[in-house]
């Protein structure tokens, strides 16, 4: 059975054979984010062509607006407050605490839903599956 698009989006997957990994570590940790350059299990180069991942830029912009606009409305809704300052507060802990998230998930909406040259190919999977299936000796 074909993995989801969906699933492979939320396990940070590669996008053409939903079984490699983009991302190294977790969204939240100690250390710098890293990106794999190339899937580690079918070999597909991430980075399509070069400068690529500009456009992530603008995904992850559409993600911070939405998350500054919803909490300055919920600041503002539950604090009814009129001070600028708890305000920029709020919106710099945002930006702060939703970057890597921002990071990541721009470039895997990117590659798996807005880049009409990748496509899924399941016979990455079959072939896991059948390798899983063979009788080791």
């Amino acid at each position: 059975m074909a993995t989801s698009k969906f699933y492979a989006l939320t396990h940070s997957k590669c996008p053409r054979c939903h079984v490699g990994k983009m991302f190294e570590g977790p969204v939240y940790g100690l250390k710098k984010q890293k990106m794999n350059e190339t899937c580690p299990h079918c070999g597909f180069k991430f980075e399509i062509e070069p400068g690529y991942f500009y456009a992530a830029m603008y995904v992850s912009y559409v993600f911070s607006v939405a998350q500054i606009v919803t909490l300055g409305l919920a600041t503002a809704y539950f604090t009814q407050s009129e001070s600028p300052f708890l305000y920029l507060g709020v919106l710099f802990f945002t930006i702060l605490v939703f970057a890597p998230f921002n990071y990541r998930f721009g470039r895997l909406i990117l590659l798996h839903y807005l880049s009409p040259k990748v496509k899924y190919s399941p016979r990455y999977e079959e072939q896991i599956k059948e390798s899983e299936d063979q009788p080791t000796s």
